[in-house]
């Protein structure tokens, strides 16, 4: 029996544009994140300190995911950090100390609007790509369930 070697998927235009543009965002929104974890202060210190790192895994992952996933369908993903610095749908996290009140209400906005651009993109890349919208659609319910937690720890 001989093996038959399949040829990878191809992308479209669309697909490939999803897919970078959420691995932009969330290798921007870990590194944000990994920087407010090491500046934070204030009341809570402790719990946010913590919980910013859990994000920064999830969206460590979520983009490696999402940089496999283009790769494998004949796409360059393209995780440079001045690709990173122009073309992020996030404002820049301030440097120095940090808040902690502002910085659960600036990571609540910034995991809700990288959810947010993914789902934006989800009925066309559906429409050409069913799997890669399967992956999209569970980063883009984890971010809106960090968003949540991070509001509700504002209440």
């Amino acid at each position: 029996m001989t093996a038959t070697v399949t040829t990878a998927p191809a992308t479209t235009g669309t697909v490939a544009k999803a897919l970078q543009q959420a691995l932009v965002d969330l290798t921007d929104l870990h590194l944000q994140a990994k920087q407010a974890h090491w500046n934070i202060k204030g009341e809570g210190f402790r719990s946010l300190h913590l919980f910013l790192d859990e994000i920064v895994g999830e969206a460590r992952e979520a983009a490696d995911e999402v940089a496999e996933r283009l790769a494998a369908l004949g796409g360059t993903p393209d995780g440079r950090a001045a690709t990173v610095a122009a073309t992020s749908s996030l404002d820049a996290v301030e440097g120095g100390d940090l808040a902690v009140a502002d910085a659960y209400a600036g990571f609540a906005e910034r995991t809700a609007r990288v959810a947010a651009g993914i789902k934006a993109t989800l009925d066309a890349v559906d429409a050409e790509d069913h799997l890669t919208n399967d992956l999209l659609i569970g980063i883009a319910s984890e971010l809106e369930k960090q968003a949540w937690m991070l509001r509700a720890s504002l209440a």
